[in-house]
């Protein structure tokens, strides 16, 4: 295990019925609030009527920035700076999902940002500077960017999406009640868990040697989602259900199973291609992208991590170690196909490759992935994946 800091200091409220703590919070940052959110599904379930009942009872003065894209843009980003400064804002609040608190990051630091801000806050991909204060309400368990420092931007001219990490894009504090994703469809929470499942993989196929507390945690943190999403796709409004989803995405990536660790994120890179080039659905695509990875880099050395993912995340008993991993591999195609996730490239709209090689050769530029992944990609593997989620696939 590698030495390290886990210093997350976010308040997390957690729980029904807690938006009446709303006031209190905002009032310890000031009155003029930065209302951020996406497409109006907060004003169908009521719970926009709700927080303007807060508001109205403790006189914020509220400016909005609605219509926030699933893969937020610089020029979102853009608008929400101008506002900010045109009105004096003291605290942002992003109510939504990951999406929305990661544009509201975006924006509350790049109000101390001078220039472009692609240039000088996103590619950077490190800040250092401050940023306002940042409250949550989260509306669907996904990212994990309510308990986290980074935030991810695409630029669709330029077709990149990267993430930026800073110890100021912390949530000061953010709410959790599971009752707000009780109206989220049943593709976003399937796609919500695929992220999830996502990042609790990334951090548990890691070479780093020694880290047995982090990967007995990710392992019941997938077990968690594996056992949840099914029931939630029945139940939408099973409480418990929700309830254990939400906490699992917190969970997930707020540090507490990536820490010890070294190396880079292998599927979320190509993924961030994808969703560069095509605006798909995150957790879509990382359903697509995950299970075809493993296929490619399964060989002697990794064999043991996959065959320890099958035999405690699937109850595999096959006693052959390489067979073992490649029915790991496909009971996770089976799951995610099975909670109504697409799983070809075809299904989501994309009918041809004639983009993968340059795909491909950005994932590598933007990221780690060709020196530190758990086994680095070059370029033709990376692009060999890419061309494997075009028609369905078997592992074993």
């Amino acid at each position: 295990m590698e030495n390290f800091d886990f210093h997350v200091t976010t308040d997390i409220r957690f729980g029904k019925d807690r938006l009446d703590e709303l006031p209190q919070v905002l009032n310890a940052f000031g009155k003029n609030v930065l209302l951020v959110y996406g497409g109006g599904s907060i004003k169908k379930s009521g719970l926009y009527d709700k927080l303007y009942e807060q508001f109205n009872r403790n006189d914020n003065n509220i400016v909005e920035l609605a219509g926030v894209d699933p893969n937020p843009r610089i020029e979102t980003v853009q608008q929400g700076v101008q506002l900010c400064k045109q009105n004096a804002i003291d605290v942002v609040l992003p109510v939504g999902g990951g999406s929305v608190i990661d544009c509201s990051k975006a924006i509350a630091a790049s109000v101390f940002v001078s220039g472009d801000l692609w240039e000088n806050f996103v590619l950077p991909k490190n800040y250092t500077g401050p940023a306002l204060p940042i409250v949550t309400v989260l509306t669907l368990a996904a990212t994990g960017s309510e308990m986290n420092g980074t935030c991810v931007i695409s630029n669709m001219d330029a077709q990149i999406k990267l993430g930026v990490h800073g110890e100021s894009l912390l949530p000061k504090v953010s709410f959790l009640d599971p009752t707000n994703t009780f109206s989220v469809n049943s593709y976003q929470t399937a796609a919500g868990s695929a992220d999830i499942l996502s990042h609790l993989m990334e951090n548990y196929f890691n070479a780093t040697p020694g880290t047995e507390v982090q990967d007995e945690i990710a392992e019941g943190l997938m077990k968690t989602v594996i056992k949840y999403l099914p029931i939630a796709l029945e139940k939408p409004d099973d409480y418990t259900a929700r309830a254990n989803l939400m906490w699992a995405s917190t969970l997930a990536l707020n540090g507490l199973i990536g820490k010890g660790k070294k190396g880079s994120w292998s599927c979320h890179a190509m993924e961030h291609e994808l969703s560069a080039f095509y605006d798909i659905t995150h957790g879509v695509g990382l359903a697509m992208i995950t299970p075809r990875w493993m296929a490619h880099i399964l060989d002697e050395d990794t064999i043991p991590k996959f065959q320890r993912f099958a035999q405690e995340i699937w109850d595999v008993e096959e006693e052959e170690p390489k067979r073992a991993a490649e029915v790991g591999i496909q009971k996770l195609y089976e799951f995610f196909a099975s909670c109504g996730i697409p799983m070809t490239l075809p299904e989501v709209g994309i009918q041809r490759e004639e983009n993968f090689e340059e795909m491909a050769q950005c994932a590598v530029a933007h990221s780690s992935i060709s020196n530190q992944g758990f086994v680095p990609l070059h370029e033709e593997d990376v692009a060999s994946i890419y061309r494997a989620c075009m028609s369905e696939s078997s592992f074993v």
